[in-house]
């Protein structure tokens, strides 16, 4: 059992720096090397997070001997060099999502994982959080029965940017990849299976990446999920799972602090379970923790999962005909 793991981190954007903040708060974890293409970036993200070492050259970071993992919090169609370049070095890894571009990519990087026996990990942080927890929870003890339909949505207004990696085809840009992968991978997660059927309507703006989508998923036994997303209309982003018995109502679903029950008789049991800080360090305490087990992937977010979800992504691209340049 290795007791403390050493990160790196791979990328020196927002998120990036919310993730060096939230691993502080853990005791088996810390970070010991950052970097940036751009040089001054990478020394005043090592100087802001009191990381001792900064580099230059992704290269640099992966040969580091004395880090175990690495953080790849670089654009989403960089996810896939980034993360190979990381395995081949033999560094265990947490990728941000999207994990790749397309299934192609994520099944090359999973087999490279095990092959090579290291810990690879899809960073969706949203199921790691105490409240999503127990929601899984609630679920799996049959508190509202056998779960028939999940709605679900995550909007918001954004500034219409050409130059904006959201609206920029060049940089994976779309609502889909970006935000819509919230709603689908929580799909996956609490129906727990691969959708039979998937169908996607969406509105392919000026600068040829979908603004706002909508997904129709079909599972067994006639269970379905209607999801949305978009970077150009505000909206609630609720969640809502009814099943035989009940339904659960979820404000914020990608990020709860709090959730309604409802049960078989009409009665509403409220739930609140905050968390610390930004609510990343959940996630890295089960990668840490299972690095230090030995474990190579999470029961939580399995790479089988990850696969499964990238095809459904995959489909949904497919029939808009939306095609990035490196595919």
């Amino acid at each position: 059992m290795k007791n403390s793991i050493n990160w790196g981190i791979m990328g020196c954007g927002r998120i990036a720096s919310l993730f060096a903040e939230d691993l502080r708060t853990l005791k088996n974890s810390r970070i010991i090397g950052v970097a940036s293409l751009t040089p001054e970036k990478a020394d005043h993200f090592a100087k802001a997070h009191r990381i001792p070492k900064s580099y230059t050259k992704y290269e640099s970071l992966a040969e580091d001997p004395d880090i175990d993992i690495i953080y790849v919090a670089t654009l989403h169609n960089a996810h896939y060099n980034n993360t190979q370049m990381a395995l081949h070095s033999g560094k265990h890894v947490l990728c941000e999502k999207p994990f790749t571009l397309n299934a192609a990519q994520a099944k090359d990087l999973i087999e490279t994982a095990r092959v090579k026996n290291l810990f690879l990990m899809e960073a969706m942080w949203t199921r790691f959080l105490p409240a999503s927890q127990k929601i899984k929870q609630l679920i799996d003890q049959g508190a509202i029965g056998e779960i028939i339909t999940l709605r679900a949505e995550f909007g918001f207004y954004s500034p219409w940017n050409p130059n904006d990696r959201l609206h920029n085809l060049n940089m994976a840009g779309g609502a889909l990849l970006d935000i819509g992968i919230y709603p689908v991978s929580y799909a996956h997660w609490i129906f727990g299976e691969k959708p039979l059927k998937v169908y996607g309507s969406a509105y392919i703006g000026s600068t040829h990446v979908d603004e706002h989508s909508t997904y129709l998923l079909t599972f067994s036994k006639g269970r379905s999920a209607l999801l949305f997303s978009s970077f150009n209309i505000k909206m609630p982003n609720e969640a809502l799972i009814a099943g035989t018995k009940g339904y659960i109502r979820i404000p914020n679903f990608f990020k709860p602090t709090k959730f309604w029950m409802h049960d078989q008789k009409g009665k509403q049991h409220i739930f609140r379970i905050p968390y610390k800080s930004t609510g990343l360090q959940y996630q890295v305490k089960t990668a840490s923790d299972c690095i230090g087990k030995g474990d190579i992937e999470s029961p939580i977010m399995p790479l089988n999962e990850t696969l499964e979800i990238m095809e459904t992504l995959d489909t949904l691209r497919n029939q808009w005909g939306l095609v990035y340049p490196e595919e």
